[in-house]
């Protein structure tokens, strides 16, 4: 009876909630394994599905893995999206309390997608690269909007630069503080804000 149960409660899921579904356990393995040490059975068993219907989804554990950092890209953007006419400065404070939102809720996510650059297979480093492409692009693209920041864009070579390695910088301290949580996270943005006017004053 309760299997039975079980199965409808699975076919009520739309195609998008069990992508979602899929995903959101691909992320909780591949955060917590090197990408070789996941396997697509794991993910099957763990979402009670079966192995064909997550091939149905995702062909290859690299267009999964992919589909994974891809969903968290997407979230970290939405997040962090720019607010027309409103300074650096006070975006910086918002952006950076919804991007440790993120963080903090989507943990697993977040671990996840930074694995991503560890990942042997090329093809998902690529989207990996993609993805924190797109983030420096948003970044720079207000600073360049901002009436205090925009002047100093005639270095944009050592502008953007400086603000790859505050992405590098913010992802490690992210990484260490949802590891120890010995600062509030009050403390940790204030230090990553002040990172970022450090590198780009």
């Amino acid at each position: 009876m309760a299997a039975n149960q079980g199965e409808r409660v699975r076919r009520r899921l739309s195609t998008e909630e069990r992508r979602a579904q899929l995903l959101s356990v691909g992320a909780k393995l591949f955060s917590e394994s090197p990408y070789d040490e996941v396997w697509i059975e794991q993910v099957a068993e763990i979402a009670g599905v079966s192995r064909g219907l997550l091939y149905h989804y995702f062909p290859t554990k690299r267009d999964f893995f992919a589909a994974v950092v891809e969903r968290e890209s997407e979230r970290m953007l939405r997040m962090t999206a720019a607010l027309p006419g409103v300074p650096v400065r006070e975006q910086l404070t918002a952006g950076l309390d919804a991007y440790l939102g993120y963080v903090e809720a989507h943990a697993h996510g977040f671990r996840a997608f930074h694995r991503a650059d560890a990942a042997g297979d090329q093809a998902v480093r690529r989207v990996y690269q993609r993805a924190l492409a797109a983030q420096e692009r948003q970044i720079l693209a207000v600073l360049a909007a901002d009436p205090e920041f925009g002047p100093a864009f005639g270095c944009v070579p050592q502008i953007r630069l400086a603000v790859r390695g505050w992405l590098a910088f913010t992802t490690a301290v992210c990484l260490d503080w949802l590891r120890g949580r010995e600062v509030t996270r009050e403390q940790v943005r204030d230090l990553c804000a002040r990172a970022l006017l450090g590198v780009i004053v």
